[in-house]
């Protein structure tokens, strides 16, 4: 009986080299930090940036009436990726979240950091509730995201990555974590020193 397993090989490999031109290297090159040029313009641009339309479906009746990316972000301060800074959008009075509907309750702000050990040869992780109390209630990520006790959450990386945990929102919604470790990984100890 012949070896099918050169075969099985090669074909792996082809399927492979079509996955990387037709996806995971633009997914790859999309994780790549941009240029100084693109970060260094200091607010978001009312220009369309490349590729923003890809999530809208524009056979929707309504794609006319929704807001493109571009309006609704234009102006807000960007980040050393080129990325909204939503806590400096927030400290600068450009946006500011409402508890309710109505804009009728205040926010219900935490002012507790918690500091996660578990890292590794990184920095340690601080956890600050504040800034993300000043515009998401408690339940949004208690209990469903995380167990409110200390020492019943494993994270790791991975998990964030695979839009898990802290990955609800980053790396979708908040800033991304690629190339912006030290956003989290701020607490240096031992022999670990900041970078940054």
């Amino acid at each position: 009986m012949p070896n099918s397993r050169p075969s099985t090989v090669l074909a792996a490999i082809f399927f492979l080299a079509i996955s990387f031109d037709h996806g995971l290297l633009s997914l790859a090159r999309a994780a790549e930090p941009p240029s100084k040029a693109a970060s260094s313009t200091g607010t978001r641009p009312a220009e369309a940036l490349p590729e923003q339309n890809i999530f809208y479906d524009t056979t929707n009746p309504d794609y006319a009436r929704l807001q493109k990316a571009n309006e609704s972000l234009a102006g807000l301060p960007l980040d050393k990726r080129g990325l909204v800074d939503w806590m400096k959008a927030l400290g600068s009075g450009a946006i500011t979240p409402r508890a309710d509907l109505t804009g009728t309750k205040k926010m219900e702000i935490l002012n507790l950091d918690v500091v996660m050990k578990h890292t590794k040869e990184m920095p340690y992780v601080t956890f600050p509730h504040a800034a993300h109390t000043q515009w998401l209630s408690c339940a949004n990520c208690h209990d469903k995201i995380f167990i409110p006790k200390a020492g019943a959450n494993t994270m790791d990386m991975s998990t964030i990555f695979r839009g898990q945990q802290c990955g609800v929102c980053h790396d979708r919604v908040a800033f991304e974590t690629f190339f912006s470790c030290e956003r989290c990984h701020n607490v240096p100890h031992g022999e670990i020193k900041a970078w940054w």
